[in-house]
């Protein structure tokens, strides 16, 4: 039976195996996604899903009713001394059901209530808009720019810092 970090109504989210990783190798390079992230190689999640899951974890999203993933994250620094977890990458599969809000609702839920981290944080880049209206609309405020941060297809992209705190959690909810 297989353990669920978190879950609400429609969704649950799990820690991926093994038998995830074609999935989440598969859904870093199609390419509406590529252009919104920085593809990990087969090693790179190979490490993270054979790992005690102490620093990292890859997470699989899961319909309820059906079991089906519908996408997949990363979820960074998990033990540190700062009290604090990174959402690394995350990609929705399923696009236009919700999902996307769904997740990070129950992803901040899972951090703050149950993990009781006092600070969440992540980055992106400057020209994905719909992740930036997401975040802002869920409460993430900028931080700061990230500039020339990335190199991508040889041109060095700036990244938008967002970060939440607890206290900033706990009076939206």
């Amino acid at each position: 039976m297989k353990k669920f970090l978190v879950e609400s109504q429609r969704l649950q989210i799990r820690r991926a195996d093994l038998a995830d990783l074609p999935y989440i190798l598969n859904l870093q390079v199609k390419p509406e996604n590529l252009k919104f992230i920085v593809p990990f190689d087969e090693n790179f999640h190979t490490n993270i899903l054979t790992s005690d899951g102490t620093e990292k974890i890859d997470v699989i999203i899961e319909e309820r009713e059906t079991s089906k993933p519908v996408g997949y994250f990363m979820l960074s620094e998990l033990d540190n001394p700062h009290n604090k977890v990174e959402f690394t990458q995350g990609i929705i599969d399923k696009k236009g059901y919700g999902y996307g809000r769904e997740l990070f609702k129950l992803l901040l839920k899972w951090s703050f209530d149950v993990k009781n981290y006092n600070r969440v944080f992540l980055d992106c880049k400057t020209y994905n808009e719909v992740a930036i209206h997401l975040y802002e609309s869920l409460g993430f405020k900028r931080e700061g720019i990230l500039r020339e941060h990335i190199l991508t297809n040889g041109v060095y992209e700036d990244l938008i810092l967002f970060g939440m705190l607890k206290n900033e959690y706990l009076d939206k909810t």
